[in-house]
């Protein structure tokens, strides 16, 4: 059976590969660039690495052109080296999500798809939200409603489908917290309404919190747990922070503004306005690119989630149980042990609970929340202790002393394969590190002696 999985791992992990390579459309070069608090750091696109027409780079070519693609060997794998390959897989594809939607509904210089709706009409439509959040309108809005609207409604509905889920949580929140709950779009233009969205940057779920800023709201990131991606911590951790940010501006577009590039670049930007600038439009001009495409998006999004009807565009049907219920865990778990005793897919399960890494409930100092569907709870209660027995065939190898320092280090790294025409500048500007940081933690000696097939550490902690 683990070698079935490990087959089928090596199998998604080629396509993902093969999904990786496909890079989206040009945008123009960044005009300005915004340290983030919040993780929606500006993105920089690359081109496509051609091979070098150096002499060295013929040589490299000449080693690997006669060398053909190494057979696919199954190595024997622990559970633990299963699992953290697995979870790296799936940081990936939602990485890869993560920047496609943000490309085309976020950033500023997309282009804006065209629409016959009269600017009267969302002027009114926009003036029929009565919201402490001003919700202007104009040529800007007017392209990010369209792109929200006029898109096939594909990614829409979507996003109306996962709304059914995550929109009442958020709502109960803002509303216990006093906040305006027009504010449950940011996370649409934050993570395309995704808990498990993970962005260049680093930052994670639904409200996008880069890990120092996570922390600093009471949000628990290791190796084994991410409340980042908790719906309900993240929600009320978003609360706090947006709660803090309007303190400060008194007005919720420069709020808005501030959670996308922080307070540091609203404040250049008030500064460089001068006058009596007090508002988002104010300081347009003078705030990073990214952030220039944010507060309109969230206008997009606003009108798009309340008028979606009105453009023929229907919520699809969620891909998680709607009707939930939660249980205090107490002890160490596997979601396996769950999965293998009781109907519940472990897809379902990953889903309903996106904080636990790599499927494991470390609740040995404190306790923590498991989600199940409503309707498996009692099937849950009465099979609960033939699910605990089981810790000892799940857990063997996570709970071994010995593993720790490994597990770690295989949540830090990440192994690349080399591919034909690459090189090792290339493969450094794909990941962001330098060309000497792979040389020293591969042991290279040349930058341009590279296999095909060549196995190379990529150490991002």
């Amino acid at each position: 059976m683990k070698r079935l999985t490990v087959l089928l791992l090596f199998c998604l992990c080629a396509a993902q590969a093969s999904a990786l390579d496909r890079k989206p459309r040009n945008l123009r070069p960044a005009a300005q660039a915004a340290e983030t608090e919040t993780g929606a750091e500006e993105w920089q696109l690359e081109e496509p690495v051609q091979p070098q027409s150096t002499p060295q780079a013929a040589e490299t070519a000449a080693d690997s052109t006669p060398e053909p693609e190494p057979a696919c060997v199954i190595p024997e794998l622990s559970a633990e080296q299963v699992d953290s390959l697995v979870a790296e897989w799936r940081e990936r594809q939602r990485s890869e999500a993560f920047r496609e939607f943000f490309n085309t509904y976020v950033l500023v210089d997309s282009l804006p798809a065209e629409s016959s709706v009269p600017d009267s009409v969302y002027t009114g439509r926009l003036r029929a939200l009565a919201s402490p959040i001003q919700l202007p309108y104009n040529s800007i809005v007017r392209s990010y409603i369209n792109r929200y609207v006029a898109s096939g409604g594909s990614t829409i509905g979507r996003i109306l489908g996962m709304s059914q889920y995550y929109f009442p949580l958020i709502e109960d929140e803002l509303i216990k917290e006093g906040l305006p709950v027009e504010l449950r779009a940011l996370p649409i233009i934050e993570s395309g309404l995704s808990s498990t969205a993970i962005s260049h940057a680093g930052a994670a779920g639904l409200w996008q919190f880069m890990p120092s800023t996570g922390r600093s709201y009471g949000l628990e990131v290791n190796s084994l747990v991410d409340e980042r991606c908790d719906p309900i911590l993240s929600t009320k951790a978003a609360c706090r922070y947006l709660k803090d940010l309007y303190r400060i501006y008194k007005e919720w577009s420069l709020a808005i503004a501030a959670y996308n590039c922080g307070p540091g670049n609203v404040n250049k930007a008030l500064a460089r306005a001068g006058g009596e600038s007090r508002s988002f439009w104010d300081i347009y001009d003078f705030l990073p690119r990214e952030t220039r495409g944010y507060v309109p998006a969230f206008i997009g999004a606003s009108y798009a989630y309340s008028y979606h009807r009105n453009h023929g565009i229907e919520p699809e049907a969620a891909p998680i149980p709607l009707s939930v219920d939660t249980i205090r865990i107490n002890r160490l778990m596997h979601l396996e042990q769950i999965a293998s005793t009781i109907d519940i897919p472990m897809e379902t399960l990953r889903q309903l609970n996106p904080q636990y890494k790599l499927d494991i409930i470390p609740a040995t100092t404190k306790t923590y929340t498991l989600v199940l569907p409503q309707r498996k709870v009692a099937q849950y209660i009465a099979h609960e202790q033939e699910i605990m027995a089981k810790d000892s065939t799940y857990l063997k190898e996570y709970i071994n002393p010995a593993n720790i320092d490994k597990k770690r280090a295989e949540m830090g790294n990440t192994i690349h394969t080399v591919r034909s025409g690459e090189t090792l500048s290339g493969i450094a500007h794909k990941y962001h590190i330098s060309t000497a940081q792979i040389m020293r933690s591969n042991k290279l000696k040349n930058a341009n002696r590279l296999r095909i097939g060549q196995k190379l550490i990529i150490e991002r902690r």
